[in-house]
C-alpha cells in the first residue's frame, strides 16, 4: 500500500465516523422533534375545553352586564323622577312650608315674650307686696 493509499483509507474512515456522528445527532433531534410533536399534540387536546369554557364563561359575563345596563338605566330613571318631584316639592310646597316655619317661629317668639312679661310682672307685684309688709 502507497502512502495515497493509507491516506485514503484515513480520511474514507474519518468520513465514516463524522457520518456515523451525524446520523446518531440526526436520530436524537428526530426523537425531540417527536416529543415535541406528542407535547403539541397534548396541549391542542386540553386547550379545546379550555375555550370552550372561556367562550361560556364570556357568555356568561355578557349577559350579566346586559343585566347591570338595564339596572344601571333604571336606577338613572329613578335618580331623574326623584329630582323632578324634588323641585316639584320645593316649587309647590316649599314657598308655603318656608312662610309656616316662619309664622310658627314668629308665634312662638311672641308667646315667650309674653310670658316673660307677665313673669316679671308677677315678680314685680310680689316684690312690693314683701316690700310693703315690712
Amino acid at each position: 500500500m502507497s502512502a495515497g493509499q493509507i491516506a485514503a483509507l484515513i480520511a474514507a474512515g474519518a468520513f465514516v465516523l463524522l457520518v456515523i456522528f451525524l446520523a446518531i445527532a440526526l436520530v436524537k433531534l428526530g426523537r425531540t422533534l417527536d416529543e415535541a410533536t406528542i407535547a403539541i399534540r397534548k396541549a391542542h387536546e386540553n386547550t379545546d375545553p379550555i375555550l370552550h369554557g372561556a367562550n361560556e364563561t364570556i357568555t356568561h359575563v355578557n349577559t350579566q352586564l346586559e343585566r347591570v345596563d338595564g339596572i344601571t338605566a333604571n336606577a338613572q330613571a329613578v335618580s331623574g323622577n326623584v329630582s323632578a318631584l324634588s323641585s316639584v316639592f320645593t316649587a309647590t310646597l316649599g314657598g308655603p312650608l318656608v312662610k309656616l316655619a316662619a309664622l310658627s317661629y314668629g308665634i312662638s317668639k311672641a308667646l315667650r315674650a309674653r310670658r316673660r312679661k307677665a313673669e316679671e310682672g308677677k315678680h314685680s307685684r310680689r316684690r312690693r307686696k314683701k316690700g310693703g309688709r315690712r
